[in-house]
């Protein structure tokens, strides 16, 4: 199996046990949790041998944590478009009609290594991963890393919030210029920035195209907030839409981050999507 990190026990002045030391010392396992499942697997070894939980770490001990060898992934071979790729992570268009990842075989998440190159880093993931989701019917752009120092950094940043993520979407009626949705989702809070970019006429009726930028990530957040406004997305059937369109009208339209390993401040712009203009007219 493939050594991913290497470590030499140093100098140490109070006793410790492995899985509170390892936790500290491996940069691709950051918790004691995540090291528990890696000695479970025999993915850790001490001085060449499986480690236990309970050994202790002594000064001149070698620590090495190796890489799981998964099974053979299924790849399903559905073209996408690639907007930004490097050796540690990519973004790529999700066309609309497919789930992100789950228990299918059509998912973007399948279909990633046909598209994209694995990193040659040593902490490389076995395949390419994304690191959120968006609906089955959602298009856009979707977030994907390729080693595990990136994954676990931009897990992180989803989660305080340095990630900024803006969506486009159609709907009903009018809606004011700007403002936030609060209204709490299945008891949970929740809270959603618009901004108005312009309205107009279709068969007698208003629609507002509006762009979004979702503060907490509720399932179906986006949705469920321009439903309860009484703006349902135009082809969402689930939540009150009664429009006759090919699909939802809504898409992840912008990302915005800085790179977990240049440092580098990066923004992705989506184009405007054909399906929105051909509704629009």
């Amino acid at each position: 199996m493939k050594v991913v990190e290497k470590h030499i026990v140093p100098q140490i002045q109070n006793p410790i046990r492995l899985q509170e030391y390892a936790s500290s010392i491996f940069k691709t396992i950051t918790t004691r949790s995540g090291i528990k499942k890696a000695i479970k697997k025999q993915l850790i070894l001490l001085n060449r041998k499986p480690a236990n939980t309970g050994d202790w770490i002594k000064e001149g001990q070698l620590l090495e944590l190796l890489a799981e060898e998964l099974p053979q992934k299924k790849i399903f071979r559905l073209q996408l478009k690639i907007i930004f790729n490097d050796n540690f992570l990519a973004v790529i268009q999700k066309p609309s009609g497919y789930p992100t990842n789950g228990n299918y075989f059509k998912t973007i998440e399948n279909a990633l290594p046909y598209n994209l190159e694995n990193s040659t880093e040593k902490d490389a993931l076995p395949y390419p991963t994304p690191v959120h989701r968006l609906d089955n019917p959602t298009s856009g752009l979707l977030l994907v890393a390729k080693t595990k120092n990136v994954q676990v950094k931009l897990n992180q940043d989803f989660e305080e919030k340095n990630i900024r993520k803006s969506y486009l979407a159609i709907v009903s009626g009018e809606i004011p210029s700007t403002g936030t949705f609060n209204s709490p989702i299945e008891g949970k809070t929740a809270a959603t920035k618009f901004q108005l970019k312009k309205t107009f006429q279709k068969n007698d009726k208003t629609y507002s195209l509006v762009e979004l930028f979702p503060i907490t990530g509720r399932t179906h957040q986006i949705r469920i907030h321009l439903s309860k406004n009484g703006n349902p997305i135009v082809g969402d059937e689930v939540y009150g839409s009664s429009e006759n369109a090919k699909g939802i009208l809504l898409a992840a339209h912008s990302l915005a981050f800085t790179h977990p390993s240049t440092k580098k401040s990066l923004h992705f712009e989506n184009t405007f999507p054909k399906k929105f203009e051909k509704f629009i007219g």
